[in-house]
């Protein structure tokens, strides 16, 4: 469950951190319910089209691992955790309003 990451050519000049860096997500969930495929889905869809292939998603299960649950102070499921770009961004729910996904990660549309 990951996202092609592009990268810039060393000594390229202008380029921003996010194209440089990429976007680095990670998307907690618990077990792999119809609820935890929906949100990835969702979440999927937004890269796509608005990151153009430079994001890379981390899915961590907590029903797996939950000592991960510690790193990124997760205190409800499904919670979508932006690293890269800094600062690091939360956002608990579905994923299912772009629009409001598309806010809290500070994602500019590519026009």
């Amino acid at each position: 469950m990951t996202g092609g990451a592009k990268k810039s050519t060393p000594g390229r000049k202008g380029k921003s951190t996010i194209e440089t860096k990429g976007w680095q997500l990670k998307l907690y969930v618990a077990g792999k319910t119809p609820r935890s495929i929906t949100v990835f889905d969702n979440l999927k869809m937004i890269c796509e089209e608005h990151l153009e292939g430079k994001y890379h998603i981390e899915v961590i299960d907590l029903i797996e691992k939950p000592q991960l649950a510690k790193g990124d102070q997760i205190l409800a499921l499904p919670t979508l955790v932006r690293q890269l770009p800094e600062p690091m961004i939360k956002i608990i729910g579905d994923l299912s309003n772009t629009e409001r996904v598309l806010v809290g990660l500070d994602i500019k549309p590519l026009y």
